[in-house]
């Protein structure tokens, strides 16, 4: 049986049966959605699926035929019903090991093209070939095509990026995984005036873990998108390299927590690896 739950704990589900075909996506939708530039998911019946907390997920609709969940305080993506009666698990918010490896890498298409994929696995354009699921167009770009802009999964809030980068990192800590519902997060910091949100800043919600001294996630209140925050006790903004429409103008420098990564995801790249976190 597998176990997983949001950021908060307000949402926690189980799994019976084992999950399948897990994948790393790279569509437009589930970057904005987990903040990171690619999202992992699997496959599970949906008959042995079980929620507590259900009162507290939101939904939000990115086409017709498919609906993402996500924590309503916290922001976390939760499982969601595929076309098919099975459930597409986020694998970063399992707390157990799946007991399975990535098979592929899907819609490598729609891929940033700053990632480099180094892993060897399989890459398919868009679904895997016996995959018989509606293929959607990329999220559209907004207009005006200047600057190093950013936008939440519904387009509500969007912010663009004036000044220069002080680093990118991925982070592997739990709590990372846990609420971009990832492999890792995948953020790139700057000082306090360099990100300005140009529209949508009421739509904004944040939640912080209470017993942490910094960490905090701010999403959209309408899809869940990942968005940027703003720690003014630093001086500080941190935004999700997955919610850029624009090339950022930077790519992480490392992996931090790595010796907390999740056991089912290998790190390939010649990136430099720290065990614990690495300050500014």
């Amino acid at each position: 049986m597998q176990h997983g739950r949001c950021l908060c704990g307000d949402v926690e589900w189980t799994a019976e049966g084992p999950l399948e075909r897990m994948t790393h996506c790279h569509c437009s939708r589930c970057r904005k959605a987990h903040g990171t530039p690619f999202a992992t998911y699997a496959f599970a019946p949906g008959a042995g699926f079980r929620l507590r907390g259900a009162e507290n997920v939101t939904r939000y609709a990115t086409s017709p035929a498919f609906v993402r969940g996500f924590c309503g305080r916290c922001g976390s993506v939760l499982p969601s019903a595929a076309l098919d009666g099975r459930l597409a698990v986020p694998i970063g918010s399992l707390t157990t090991d799946p007991g399975v490896r990535p098979v592929a890498h899907v819609f490598v298409a729609s891929k940033l093209p700053w990632y480099e994929i180094t892993d060897g696995l399989p890459q398919h354009a868009a679904f895997e070939p016996d995959e018989d699921a509606p293929v959607l167009d990329d999220l559209p770009a907004p207009p005006v095509p200047t600057g190093r802009r950013g936008s939440c999964l519904c387009g509500e809030v969007r912010f663009v990026l004036e000044g220069t980068p002080l680093t990118a990192r991925n982070c592997h800590c739990s709590r990372c995984r846990l609420a971009r519902s990832a492999a890792h997060a995948a953020n790139v910091v700057t000082k306090q005036d360099a990100v300005r949100i140009t529209q949508g800043a009421d739509r904004i919600a944040s939640y912080k873990i209470p017993d942490a001294r910094f960490f905090t996630q701010t999403f959209c209140r309408t899809c869940g998108g990942k968005v940027p925050r703003y720690d003014a006790d630093r001086g500080i903004v941190v935004t999700p390299l997955g919610a850029f429409d624009d090339a950022p103008g930077t790519r992480p420098e490392m992996h931090m927590f790595a010796a907390s990564k999740a056991p089912w995801f290998a790190i390939t790249d010649d990136l430099p690896q720290h065990a614990a976190g690495v300050p500014l």
